[in-house]
């Protein structure tokens, strides 16, 4: 008979407790996240402790839900030269980035245009929408550092609001923002900003923009 082959098994020794059962795994060590924080805005701050109270006062409200408030940014930069280029289309989308601080949306033609020789679905722009936070740190930073930088400047003109309390302005170049490097720069851009509010007249829309600190020429609007 053929010898049958055993094999051999290795007893292998499980430490146990008094109790007799086996000790759990030792517990890995919990990572410890630094906790986020969160510097107050210096604009927001502003509209809660004076703006509201400043505005209830000048245009005679009696609720504090009548006083206007600004809702969201819209910044949008045609590139009407992306249609032949594509880097000029990459380097507007950096540039809004950078200056936003949040991740851009390309913008395509809904048409043909033919004198502009342009084709439906070619990208034509791009455009961010701020709110909250990055709203009122934009808006900060937009008067106080970019005006300041562009060339010549005599105020804002008052005649760019929509009828329903909403301000639009048009900026010649992106390069007043600090933040993007001028001799970096492969084509001067523009852009246009648009301020909406909850304003249900432009006189109110005037008097909230004016009390955050924007430079208009004139002191009211009619």
């Amino acid at each position: 008979m053929a010898e049958k082959k055993v094999k051999e098994v290795k007893e292998v020794k499980v430490s146990t407790d008094k109790k007799g059962k086996q000790p759990k795994e030792a517990p890995k060590e919990a990572v410890v996240k630094a906790p986020e924080v969160r510097v107050p805005n210096r604009l927001l701050g502003v509209y809660r402790k004076q703006i509201i109270s400043d505005l209830m006062k000048k245009l005679n409200f009696t609720n504090v839900m009548q006083v206007p408030k600004l809702t969201k940014v819209v910044v949008n930069m045609g590139v009407g030269a992306a249609a032949s280029d594509a880097k000029v289309m990459e380097e507007a989308i950096r540039d809004l980035e950078t200056i936003a601080g949040q991740k851009a949306s390309v913008r395509k033609a809904k048409k043909d245009i033919s004198n502009f020789k342009l084709r439906k679905g070619v990208n034509i722009g791009v455009m961010v929408t701020l709110r909250k936070e990055r709203m009122y740190e934009f808006l900060d930073r937009f008067i106080n550092v970019a005006l300041p930088r562009v060339r010549d400047f005599k105020g804002l003109s008052d005649k760019s609001f929509d009828g329903r309390g909403n301000y639009s302005i048009g900026v010649k170049e992106q390069i007043i923002f600090p933040e993007i490097n001028a001799d970096k720069v492969l084509k001067v851009l523009g852009m246009d900003i648009t301020f909406v509010t909850t304003a249900k007249t432009d006189a109110q829309a005037f008097e909230l923009l004016q009390a955050f600190g924007f430079p208009f020429r004139k002191k009211e609007i009619k």
